[in-house]
């Protein structure tokens, strides 16, 4: 598939990951687990639409440490989110078949409002690259 339209595809998929994760946000009785599952999917086909872009070469992988450095290696920039939506990572798989641990009142609990900021993000940056702008 052609660069230019691989990314415009993944952009729409990871709209659709957006969009689930936008319309649950709020909705208390929906699980963290399920919220980060589509932020993470988000972040990682955002990222793989740049990559698409630029024609670089990725593997079959969810772990968006290793497309940040994919980024880096090449010289495009990213936003700070996409280094710190890194910890998305284990929503991907991991939790997907297992709880998020249990946190004590020490331990911060998943901050569904954090995700959201970072998916918008990111989505912004990508959709300028793959833009053009």
């Amino acid at each position: 598939m052609q660069s230019a339209k691989l990314a415009k595809m993944l952009l729409k998929k990871a709209e659709q990951d957006r969009y689930v994760m936008n319309h649950l946000l709020d909705d208390p009785s929906a699980p963290d687990e399920v919220i980060g599952f589509h932020a993470q999917q988000a972040v990682e086909k955002m990222t793989k639409a740049v990559l698409a872009y630029r024609a670089i070469e990725y593997r079959r992988t969810h772990q968006l440490d290793e497309l940040a450095v994919l980024l880096y290696d090449a010289g495009i920039s990213y936003p700070p989110e996409l280094s710190e939506a890194t910890a998305l990572t284990p929503f991907a798989v991991e939790f997907r078949y297992d709880l998020l641990p249990i946190h004590d009142d020490a331990a911060p609990s998943f901050d569904r409002q954090w995700a959201k900021r970072c998916v918008e993000r990111i989505a912004e940056w990508a959709s300028a690259v793959v833009q053009g702008q």
